[in-house]
C-alpha cells in the first residue's frame, strides 16, 4: 500500500534509547495511535535509531530499545495498514538528505539550537576551558537530521512538545533555503503541532516522569513490579479520613490520565472524603493493571517473536522508500548529482 498524497501528512519519531513508560504512553503514544486510525491522515511513525546514537554508545541498549519500542507500539494497536511504521536507519535516503541539508544550513543557525547551547552552558558552569568539551557533531547537527526526517516525506504537521518547536522552525528554514538555492518547490513548510491537552505525567518522586530522573513506571512491567512501583509513588503525610487535594497528587494524576471522566470524578470525591493512601494506591494499581493486562500479553508475545516485528518494519521501510527513493532522485538532479544518461 502506498501513501496517499492528498491526505494530511503527520510525522512522529521515537528515540530508541530506553524502555517506554506511562508518561510516554499518555504524552505521545496514545494520541499518535489514535491518529494512525484516522483515514484522513497519512501517518509516518519511525524508530529514530540514528538519533539514538547521539545519546547512547551502548549497542545492546540501542538494539533492545528498538525491539521494545516497536513491540510497544504494535501491542497498543498501531494501525500499520494506514500508518507507515519504519526504522530511520532502514531508509538511507534520510542520511543522504541530511548531508544535502547540512550543505545549505548556516552554522550560525545550529549555534542557536537549544541542546547545543545547553551543553555549552553546562561546560561553562563546570569551569571547562573548552566550551565544546564532549560535544559531538551528532549533537551539534541533530536539528539537521531531524529536518531530513521531516522534509523527506514533506510532512505537513509534526506533533512536538514546546521544547521542540525550534527544530521545526529550523526545518522550515532549511527547506526554504534549499528551495530558493535550487529554484524549485521541493519541500513543503512543516507545521509544529503542540497539543496543550496532552498531559505530562509526574513520576515516582513527583517530578516529571523521565528516564533521566530514574522515576518512571515502565509500561509493561510484570503485575508484581507494577504494584511495587505504584506503592513507591510519593504522597504526603495526611492520615485516612483527612481530605486530600487531588490536583497536587501524582497518584491521582496518573489515575485520571487513564480513567474516564466519570471515574476520575468519583476518585476526586474519594479524595475529598479522606481516602487513605494505601487504599488509593491499591485502586490505582488495580486500575492500571486491568488497563494494561491485554497489551502486556501482546507485548510479551511480540518480544518472543522478533521475526514478526522485523517483517512489519521491513514492510514499513519498503513503503517509506517507495516515496523516498524517487524523491531523492529528483533532489540529486536538483543539486547536480543526477546520472549522465
Amino acid at each position: 500500500m502506498t501513501a496517499s498524497s492528498d491526505k494530511t501528512r503527520v510525522l512522529t519519531g521515537i528515540t530508541t534509547t530506553g524502555t517506554p513508560h506511562l508518561g510516554n504512553y499518555v504524552g505521545a503514544i496514545k494520541p499518535a495511535i489514535a491518529a494512525s486510525q484516522d483515514p484522513s491522515v497519512q501517518s509516518y511513525y519511525f524508530l529514530a535509531d540514528l538519533h539514538a546514537l547521539i545519546k547512547c554508545q551502548d549497542p545492546k541498549r540501542v538494539q533492545q530499545s528498538r525491539l521494545e519500542i516497536a513491540a510497544t507500539w504494535l501491542a497498543l494497536g498501531l494501525d500499520t495498514d494506514n500508518a507507515i511504521f519504519y526504522r530511520q536507519s532502514d531508509v538511507p535516503e534520510i542520511a543522504e538528505l541530511n548531508w544535502m541539508l547540512s550543505c545549505v544550513c548556516a552554522k550560525g543557525l545550529m549555534n542557536r539550537a537549544h541542546a547545543y547551547k545547553a551543553a555549552v552552558a553546562e561546560n561553562e558552569e563546570a569551569g571547562s576551558p573548552d566550551p565544546d568539551r564532549g560535544i559531538t557533531m551528532g549533537l551539534f547537527g541533530y536539528p539537521v537530521l531531524m529536518a531530513a526526517d521531516i522534509l523527506m516525506f514533506n510532512a505537513n504537521k509534526v506533533p512536538v512538545g514546546r521544547d521542540q518547536i525550534q527544530h521545526i522552525e529550523m526545518a522550515r528554514d532549511m527547506g526554504g533555503r534549499f528551495n530558493h538555492l535550487f529554484k524549485g518547490q521541493y519541500f513543503t513548510q512543516p507545521e509544529a503541532v503542540v497539543d496543550e491537552r496532552v498531559q505530562v505525567l509526574n513520576g515516582l518522586d513527583g517530578r516529571k516522569m523521565s528516564k533521566s530522573y530514574e522515576n518512571t513506571i515502565p509500561l509493561f512491567v510484570s503485575e508484581k513490579k507494577l504494584q511495587k512501583l505504584v506503592r513507591k509513588i510519593k504522597t504526603n503525610s495526611l492520615e485516612p479520613g483527612e481530605p486530600k487535594d487531588p490536583d497536587t497528587c501524582t497518584l491521582f494524576q496518573i489515575y485520571s490520565a487513564f480513567a474516564s471522566a466519570e471515574e476520575a470524578a468519583a476518585m476526586r470525591s474519594e479524595y475529598e472524603n479522606g481516602i487513605g493512601w494505601g487504599d488509593a494506591k491499591n485502586r490505582v494499581f488495580e486500575y492500571l493493571n486491568a488497563h494494561l493486562r491485554e497489551p502486556r500479553e501482546r507485548y510479551q508475545a511480540l518480544l518472543e517473536d522478533p521475526a514478526h516485528i522485523e517483517a512489519v518494519l521491513k514492510q514499513g521501510a519498503e513503503r517509506a522508500r517507495a516515496e523516498a527513493a524517487p524523491f531523492m532522485d529528483r533532489l540529486r538532479e536538483a543539486v547536480g548529482l543526477g546520472r549522465f544518461v
